[in-house]
C-alpha cells in the first residue's frame, strides 16, 4: 500500500478543457483508501517512507549489485550465470563475501535467477566388433591418489547453423582437471587421437614426460577402440581401459564432464553457427571449468587448485626428507 500511495500521489487530475488540474496528493488518498475499507493514515504513510532500511537490507543491495555485476561480466558473466545458488555461494565466499547459503538462495529467488538445468543425454558410442577390446580395469572405481594415475575420455555432438560439431574430452580422474579436448565437424578417430595428443601436450608443457602406469579408460566406441588411437596409448606406456557396451554408468565421470560443459555452455549460450564458433566457446568453458568453476568432490576447490596443492605437499615432503 505505501508502495501505491507512492507511485500515484504525483498524479495530476485533468482540469476543465485538459488543463492542469490537481494533484492526487498523499492526505485526499489516504482519506478515500480508509472510505474503502484500506484504512491508512498520512501519519502513518509518512513514517513508513522515512524509515530508514536495516542493515539486511542495506547487504541485499550491496549482494545484489556483486552478483549483477559478476553475472554481466565480459569474461566470466556467462558462466557465473549458470551456477546454482550452492556454486554461487562458495564463489562469494572464497572472493570474501561473508554472507550465508540461504541468503544466496532467497535473494537468487528474489532476482529470478536459475543455474543451469541438466537435460537428457544423447548416445554416440558406436562399437566396432572388430576392433580388439580391452579390459575394464576401472570397474565404475573413478578414485585416483594423484595426477596422472587415471584418466577418462569421452565426447559428444553439438548442433550448429552448419550441422553437427563434436567435441573430445580427456579429464584427469584425480583433479577433475580436463587436461586434454578438441574440436572437428567429424567424429572420427582424429577428433579423440587429437584429444589425447593434446592431454600429453598439457602435461608435457607441466614437466611431466613419463606416463607410464596411467590408465586411461573411455567407452567402447569404436574411436577410442580403433588401432591407432590404442596403439598411442601403448606407445606412452600407458594402460587402454574399456567400460562396456552402452552403459554409461561405466564412463561415468567423463559423462559427468560432458554433461557440465553441454549445460553450462552450449544450452545456456546457443545458437551457435559453426566449428570455430563452439571451439571459441569451449576455450572459454575449459578455462573457467579448471580455475574458477568449484567442484563438490573437491571439496568445493578447483581442478587446478586441487593439483597445485597436491604438488606443493609433495614438494614440501621432499624437502623435508
Amino acid at each position: 500500500m505505501i508502495g501505491f500511495i507512492t507511485e500515484h500521489k504525483d498524479h495530476q487530475v485533468p482540469g476543465p478543457g485538459g488543463g492542469a488540474g490537481l494533484r492526487w496528493g498523499v492526505e485526499p488518498m489516504c482519506v478515500v483508501l480508509t472510505e474503502h475499507g484500506v484504512p491508512i493514515s498520512a501519519s502513518t504513510y509518512y513514517e513508513w517512507v522515512s524509515k530508514a532500511p536495516t542493515k539486511q537490507e542495506l547487504r541485499d543491495v550491496e549482494l545484489v549489485e556483486e552478483i549483477t555485476a559478476q553475472r554481466g561480466d565480459s569474461k566470466t558473466g556467462k558462466f557465473v550465470q549458470t551456477l546454482g545458488s550452492r556454486k554461487l555461494w562458495i564463489r562469494l565466499r572464497g572472493q570474501g563475501h561473508d554472507v550465508a547459503r540461504c541468503t544466496v538462495e532467497r535473494i537468487m529467488g528474489e532476482q529470478g535467477w536459475e543455474g543451469a538445468c541438466y537435460g537428457s543425454t544423447h548416445k554416440t558410442t558406436t562399437a566396432d566388433p572388430t576392433h580388439e577390446r580391452f579390459p575394464d580395469l576401472v570397474d565404475r572405481n573413478f578414485y585416483a591418489p594423484a595426477p596422472n594415475r587415471l584418466w577418462v575420455a569421452d565426447f559428444t555432438y553439438v548442433p550448429t547453423w552448419t550441422g553437427f560439431v563434436y567435441v573430445a574430452f580427456v579429464i584427469d580422474v584425480f583433479s577433475r582437471r580436463i587436461v586434454g579436448w578438441r574440436v572437428a565437424k567429424s567424429m572420427t578417430t582424429a577428433l579423440v587421437l587429437d584429444a589425447v595428443e593434446h592431454a600429453f601436450f598439457t602435461r608435457t608443457q607441466e614437466g611431466i614426460t613419463d606416463l607410464t602406469g596411467l590408465v586411461a579408460h573411455n567407452d567402447a566406441g569404436s574411436q577410442y577402440t580403433s588401432i591407432a588411437f590404442t596403439q598411442r596409448l601403448l606407445d606412452e606406456g600407458i594402460d587402454p581401459s574399456v567400460g562396456s557396451v552402452g552403459d554409461a554408468l561405466d564412463n561415468a565421470m567423463a559423462e559427468t564432464t560432458v554433461g557440465s560443459f553441454k549445460n553450462e555452455l552450449i544450452r545456456h549460450q546457443g545458437p551457435w553457427r559453426d566449428v570455430d564458433h563452439v571451439e571459441i566457446g569451449a576455450a572459454e568453458w575449459v578455462i573457467w571449468f579448471n580455475t574458477e568453476r568449484p567442484h563438490e568432490h573437491l571439496y568445493d576447490l578447483t581442478p587446478e587448485a586441487v593439483e597445485k596443492l597436491y604438488y606443493d605437499h609433495r614438494h614440501a615432503l621432499q624437502e623435508a626428507g
